[in-house]
């Protein structure tokens, strides 16, 4: 089992409930989770009883950002877990946003920030729980509305597995997984991922967007799929986008397949899911600094994001956009070994006469992955860029969870007022099992520019 599965299978339990779990050594999360919080009962066997229309109790929802309700956006029905914090700003003031669905709880939102509500709006959580480490501002209906500081601490350390597993899903190692499948275009604008008929784990690569012509909503379909089977799709790219049409589910058979079928994002800062249909399968992405933007209709899975969420999209008389609770029940590559460990590499950033941390530079972090030693950023065989720009905070710290290997940062803008750095850039930084839990740091330095009289 790994630890996505863990997770995407789990069900929230009262807390200080002992679970049994099935889990064996599956790395950090599962660590974490079976271990000192007791909050998930984990593995397949322990998965959620299903509610009404086929959906289940489990942790629908999961953002390692800030989770931020636009728009017509309805709800969600699963419990929801966002690291940073809730923010609701409807564009119809006249309804709410609903968590949860009958038979769900007890907590329905956990925060590790604020809960803040538009005036005029409500957050309806019903017979559920809303679990908030930060303030809470507007109206906000609910069983129990709880303040615990350390509302997500069982969940904390999951934004940084989840950015090692979405990399190692897509390339173990460092290296593209090898595929089944393919993905294709076709000259009608149909969109087909045909697998090899036979393996337990069909596994595709996909580096173009699933919209139709002009963006529009896409013909997408799967062929040569074993009933069985588990689907994995990496969408690589750093701005993608998913555009669902009104009959995906029963034209295609998509809906034949979402419980086995897992749409992996290794390296998008931004993702897209807009659409009139109901999306089939369970995301993940892995990116941290990524703002992910769903309008379609509804979606049908499990939402795994180390980043941030926007829900918006258009409300009908049928209601809004929501979020529906379904398991996820495949079988994923196993990435819990210590090859898969995640640590942060940093960058601090001083004043090179005062010692002060400096907030504001700007800097690129760079895997090393051709052989030429060094920082290769162009040519032939370029080094790997990870993530977009990062901006050092109040700390002057710019920070980032990845995989073993070997880093650069790369100094892009220094800070208001002061001349770029001598040397540019910082490294190499080698990140490996020993130090991963302690995580591999440089500095540099800025000297301010002095003002003509």
């Amino acid at each position: 089992m790994t630890v996505l599965s863990t997770v995407l299978t789990s069900r929230l339990s009262p807390r200080g409930t002992a679970w049994r779990s099935r889990v064996g050594a599956t790395g950090l999360a599962c660590a974490v989770l079976a271990g000192a919080f007791p909050v998930l009962a984990l593995g397949p066997a322990a998965a959620a009883a299903p509610l009404p229309g086929g959906r289940d109790s489990g942790v629908a929802l999961f953002a390692g950002g800030d989770f931020l309700v636009r728009g017509g956006a309805a709800g969600a029905e699963g419990p929801a877990v966002v690291l940073g914090d809730f923010d609701m700003n409807r564009s119809d003031t006249g309804r709410a946003y609903v968590l949860g669905a009958p038979g769900t709880g007890p907590d329905l939102l956990t925060t590790g920030g604020d809960v803040t509500v538009a005036g005029g709006q409500r957050l309806l959580a019903g017979s559920g729980a809303v679990r908030h480490a930060g303030a809470v501002t507007g109206e906000v209906d609910a069983r129990n509305v709880v303040r615990d500081a350390a509302a997500v601490a069982p969940y904390a350390r999951l934004r940084d597995e989840f950015s090692a597993v979405s990399r190692c899903y897509a390339r173990p190692g460092g290296t593209p997984r090898a595929t089944t499948g393919t993905a294709a275009r076709g000259s009608d604008g149909r969109i087909v991922l045909t697998g090899d008929g036979s393996s337990r784990l069909q596994v595709f690569d996909v580096d173009f967007d699933l919209a139709g012509a002009d963006d529009g909503p896409a013909d997408l379909s799967f062929a040569r799929i074993p009933d069985d089977a588990t689907i994995l799709v990496n969408v690589r790219g750093a701005h993608r986008t998913l555009h669902t049409g009104r009959s995906d589910s029963a034209a295609a058979g998509l809906h034949a397949h979402r419980d086995r079928l897992l749409w992996n994002f290794p390296d998008a800062t931004d993702v897209t899911l807009t659409g009139g249909g109901q999306f089939q399968g369970s995301i993940l992405i892995g990116e941290q600094n990524s703002m992910a933007r769903v309008s379609v209709t509804g979606v049908n899975g499990r939402f795994l994001t180390a980043g941030s969420l926007t829900h918006t999209g258009t409300e009908s008389a049928d209601g809004g956009p929501e979020f529906h609770s379904r398991p996820f029940l495949g079988e994923l590559p196993d990435c819990s070994g210590a090859a898969y460990r995640v640590g942060r590499v940093s960058v601090l950033k001083k004043d090179a006469a005062t010692g002060f941390a400096l907030p504001g530079a700007e800097f690129e972090l760079w895997r090393e992955s051709g052989a030429a030693a060094g920082l290769q950023t162009s040519g032939a065989a370029p080094d790997t860029k990870v993530g977009g720009t990062c901006t050092t905070d109040g700390s002057g710290l710019c920070s980032s969870a990845v995989g073993l290997g070997t880093y650069y940062w790369r100094e892009t803008a220094a800070p208001a007022g002061y001349a770029p750095s001598g040397t540019p850039v910082s490294g190499p930084l080698v990140l490996t099992a020993g130090n991963a839990p302690d995580g591999v740091r440089v500095t540099t330095t800025s000297r301010l520019v002095t003002q003509s009289p």
